[in-house]
């Protein structure tokens, strides 16, 4: 029950986070063993024998949680049972109870912070009172300390429990599969402070979310400053591009993705495929939505005057939709010439004497 009641309230710790970055509140920033089953191991690949060392020693960093499940075996020349633990859970504050031993006044000992071959040293000190020379073998039997998760334009977003220290492009890249077509090109992360401290004593803060942002790019090429080590309750979210769109007399009319702030008319036409026959190119129609107000308002485009580079080219907002418009007179001029060059063509032949 205690472990369930642990996992529960951090689901909603996570769901709270995924809360407020749904609220658009970082958006006003920017300008080994198996895991458990609260989430999925981030246990990197390893395709030969010296990646498989370098993720054991990786291993050995990893840094005891609370709600993390420890095995703990004591050997003095025999397996000594009363000493050793099978499955002891670290408390919310990360302690963990000691074997009850005659005369001693302590009855816990920090096991967070620590990694497990610190832990059994400080194990293994403590029981040098009562046994000669003993051995203390530490086994995180369940990683339930140091989640993550991930989402929105990912090919696997999840939650992911951490075993070892992870940077963020190897989160993003090996473990979710890399950006999906429709990302941003942008990469945020809502970092819950104060994830693992203590509950309920006066000297904790209070929890606050600290929200971080870059760019994809930079992250996913492993450039220091945009690749940060990620922290227990880390919630990481890559946003969609936002959408412009391309109707009318185009050769692909559709959504245009707006990854960067760079996105021109011309460049959306462009990647419409370009234009009809028959475009009113002088007369490109975008339609417009205020943000605030909701009205709509229509602007006029002259793209050859932008073409000879006498008018600057038109940055274009989410949601703008460009129009195409036909020029009625050259499609009129060309109906009429396709319908009637056929019809001559077919009468009979007379010779004027």
């Amino acid at each position: 029950m205690k472990k369930r009641c642990a996992q529960t309230s951090l689901r909603w710790i996570l769901i709270i986070a995924l809360f407020f970055m749904e609220q658009g509140l970082l958006n006003a920033q920017q300008s080994g063993a198996p895991s458990s089953s609260s989430g999925t191991s981030a246990s990197p690949p390893a395709s030969d024998s010296s990646s498989a060392s370098a993720v054991r020693t990786l291993g050995d960093q990893y840094r005891i949680g609370p709600r993390d499940v420890l095995t703990i075996r004591v050997n003095a020349g025999r397996p000594v049972p009363e000493l050793s633990f099978e499955a002891v859970e670290v408390d919310e504050c990360g302690r963990i109870p000691l074997p009850s031993v005659q005369y001693e006044e302590r009855n816990d000992i920090q096991a967070a912070g620590r990694t497990r071959t610190e832990l059994a040293e400080e194990l293994r000190t403590f029981f040098l009172k009562y046994k000669r020379n003993p051995q203390v073998i530490v086994i995180v039997k369940e990683y339930n300390s140091q989640p993550v998760a991930i989402n929105g334009a990912v090919v696997k977003p999840g939650l992911f429990q951490m075993r070892r220290p992870v940077q963020l492009m190897e989160l993003v890249q090996f473990y979710a599969g890399g950006a999906t077509e429709k990302s941003g090109g942008r990469i945020q992360i809502a970092r819950l402070n104060n994830f693992l401290m203590c509950k309920g004593t006066e000297a904790t803060p209070p929890p606050s979310i600290e929200f971080l942002a870059f760019n994809l790019k930079d992250t996913l090429g492993g450039i220091e400053a945009s690749n940060p080590y990620l922290q227990p309750g880390d919630v990481i979210t890559l946003p969609e591009a936002k959408e412009a769109y391309v109707i009318g007399n185009v050769v692909r009319p559709g959504p245009i993705s707006l990854k960067d702030d760079s996105m021109t008319i011309s460049k959306a036409i462009a990647m419409a495929g370009g234009f009809l026959e028959d475009s009113k190119r002088d007369r490109i129609k975008i339609i417009r939505q205020d943000q605030g107000s909701g009205a709509r308002k229509e602007i006029l485009v002259d793209y050859d005057a932008i073409n000879k580079q006498k008018t600057p080219d038109v940055g274009l907002l989410p949601n703008d939709i460009i129009e195409v418009q036909v020029s009625s007179g050259k499609r009129f001029l060309r109906t009429l010439a396709g319908a009637v060059v056929p019809s001559i063509a077919q009468m009979p032949v007379r010779v004027i004497p």
